[in-house]
């Protein structure tokens, strides 16, 4: 969160995704009503210290760790918020003012806070009452999150319960007090959520996102018929493929059978990091494709999700229910999950860190593995691409001129592809902005602004319509 994105937020004000807390004597519980209406709608963001008009005031240096401590607490307390949920806010500096910054991702479930179920519309938390209007909440819910779609005449046979030990294995290698530890199948599976309501007949039952986790592959083709993951090598025979596998299996070993695919087609660079620990490059980037691949695509869709290796790069596509379109950067990021329970699944068997992460490790480690930066693209087709390069290291040359004329030559890369992303994403919204404004909005030299608007048009990324004054970008 930038100084420059804040001053964005600040003078649009609040919106349905922003709200603004003052906070001068403490959290007060309108503050807990907005999380709750947030996460009910959208999500968005909450910042303490803030006036209504976006004013900041700031918050006392000293209060700030007691206030986050509090609202952990707060939030994590079923009396306050049903369901609880985890969340981290992170302590900011504006102009010298301390601010609080809380990301309140969408979720699955109805929240209620105090027993009340809050809603949000425009920039206010509106108090849901009705009984048809909470259903139509509960639906509105069910029918975004396909992943809780309920189907009745699975049982427990349709599950691979012979994976419930390994399950606890993996849950337990990094907690060894985990509450899995103790829980039955049955209460794992209500635990994880993995057991619902079908809101329109009352009906219980496992819900599809059991189903991809760890029902049987006949289970898996009766509830999603196209689903599947095709991984292809193409290095030689690039019209078809070198190497092919598909994958029609749960989505715990998917993971392996695709991690094992990369790990026969791809190097394992040498790498040590600050600590002079050996980390296996390959290992850490290749996790994080296939996580996201699996954890976020959108199983009903007819799409193959696909992952390649290629001569000069590998890739992930996959289905995608899209919030937005273009280059994802650890700047613009805004963690969403396009499925929660899954998700959240993952996370237990430390499949999956926090949200966002994955895309800071891909940014932090692929310029070591292939001294080039990712492409994460946002669509209705979410992609991530990884450049290849089997005579980069960056481990052989540290330290040599060569090496770090190298390292300047990729930073300074990696800072020209993310001033063109943000160029590009501001253009989105903003077509008839001067070079002016996109240089104030983005933070960046007008200088800076043309030289990489020249590359994006060089490259056909980025075309000008109409007059100087009053023409328009069209971002290609």
């Amino acid at each position: 969160m930038t100084d420059e994105r804040l001053k964005m937020i600040f003078a649009i004000g609040e919106t349905i995704g922003v709200e603004f807390k003052r906070c001068g004597n403490g959290i007060e519980m309108d503050t807990y009503e907005s999380v709750c209406s947030l996460l009910n709608r959208f999500g968005g963001d909450i910042f303490l210290g803030v006036e209504n008009n976006g004013k900041v005031n700031g918050i006392p240096e000293k209060s700030v760790p007691g206030l986050i401590k509090n609202f952990i607490s707060m939030v994590s307390n079923p009396d306050i918020l049903n369901p609880t949920i985890y969340l981290v806010p992170t302590p900011l500096i504006y102009e010298g003012k301390h601010i609080i910054h809380i990301r309140v991702p969408s979720s699955s479930d109805v929240h209620k806070c105090k027993n009340v179920v809050y809603d949000r519309v425009d920039d206010a938390d509106v108090k849901v009452t009705s009984t048809s209007a909470i259903a139509a909440l509960y639906i509105r819910k069910h029918n975004i999150y396909t992943e809780k779609r309920v189907l009745p005449h699975v049982k427990e046979s349709d599950l691979r319960l012979d994976m419930m030990p390994r399950i606890r294995r993996l849950a337990l290698n990094r907690d060894e007090k985990h509450p899995w530890k103790e829980l039955s199948d049955a209460e794992i599976f209500r635990s994880a959520k993995l057991i619902g309501t079908d809101p329109e007949t009352g009906k219980e039952g496992f819900n599809l996102a059991a189903i991809m986790l760890l029902g049987r592959d006949d289970a898996i083709l009766d509830a999603c018929p196209a689903y599947r993951t095709d991984a292809l090598l193409r290095k030689v025979n690039v019209d078809r493929y070198d190497d092919r596998m598909i994958v029609e299996t749960n989505l715990i070993e998917s993971y392996d059978l695709l991690y094992d695919f990369a790990q026969k087609h791809t190097l394992d660079k040498f790498h040590l990091d600050e600590d002079s620990l050996r980390i296996s490059l390959r290992g850490v980037i290749v996790r994080e494709m296939l996580v996201n691949m699996l954890m976020h695509r959108e199983f009903t869709s007819s799409f193959r999700a696909r992952f390649v290796i290629e001569r000069d790069k590998m890739y992930t596509e996959n289905a995608n229910r899209a919030e937005g379109h273009g280059v994802l950067l650890p700047e613009n990021l805004e963690p969403n999950p396009k499925n929660p329970i899954v998700a959240s699944f993952m996370r237990n068997l430390w499949m999956a860190d926090e949200l966002g992460s994955g895309t800071r490790k891909l940014h932090r480690y692929v310029p070591l593995y292939s001294g080039k930066p990712p492409e994460l693209i946002e669509g209705d087709i979410f992609k991530i691409i990884v450049p290849l390069d089997d005579d980069y290291s960056f481990d052989a040359k540290i330290g040599s001129s060569e090496n770090k004329a190298q390292v300047k030559a990729q930073n300074e890369a990696q800072d020209c592809a993310i001033n063109c992303a943000l160029i590009l994403n501001y253009l989105r919204k903003n077509p008839t902005a001067t070079q002016k404004a996109i240089a104030e909005a983005i933070g960046k030299s007008r200088t800076t602004v043309q030289n990489s608007v020249k590359e994006l048009q060089d490259k056909g990324l980025l075309e000008r319509e109409g007059a100087k004054k009053n023409g328009r970008w069209i971002v290609k």
